[in-house]
């Protein structure tokens, strides 16, 4: 199970770096959420997939018994969707505000602050 989960995370990773190399602002953001998504599953797997044991220790023990799942990258996880959604609420509100000022969701529209026909910056001292 945790070699095809290694694959769909790899997968997840190859389409949202493609998503995030686009030119429009929702394809994008959809790249930030699918790369959210592939670090959480990441995590998710490096804890080992399994459904044997819960991460709950038992009364009279002092350690996890070793079939157990570990309990720090499901924490973890937990707090990366938290801080993943709320990333990503940002950016959709950041894109929207955009969007209503310069009427495109093309970046290379975008160029309110660099106009095309502006001088070209000094390229040394």
């Amino acid at each position: 199970m945790e070699g095809f989960m290694s694959v769909i995370v790899g997968i997840f990773f190859a389409v949202a770096i493609y998503l995030m190399l686009s030119q429009y602002i929702i394809r994008i953001l959809l790249g930030v959420a699918i790369l959210g998504n592939a670090v959480n599953l990441l995590l998710f797997v490096a804890g080992r997939v399994t459904r044997e044991v819960p991460p709950i220790i038992g009364k009279g023990a002092d350690a996890l018994p070793a079939s157990a799942a570990n309990p720090l990258p499901q924490a973890l996880i937990l707090t990366a969707i938290v801080i993943s959604f709320s990333f990503f609420a940002f950016l959709l509100v950041l894109a929207y505000r955009a969007y209503q000022t310069l009427k495109t969701d093309d970046t290379h529209q975008m160029r309110l602050a660099e106009p095309e026909d502006a001088a070209e910056p000094p390229l040394g001292y």
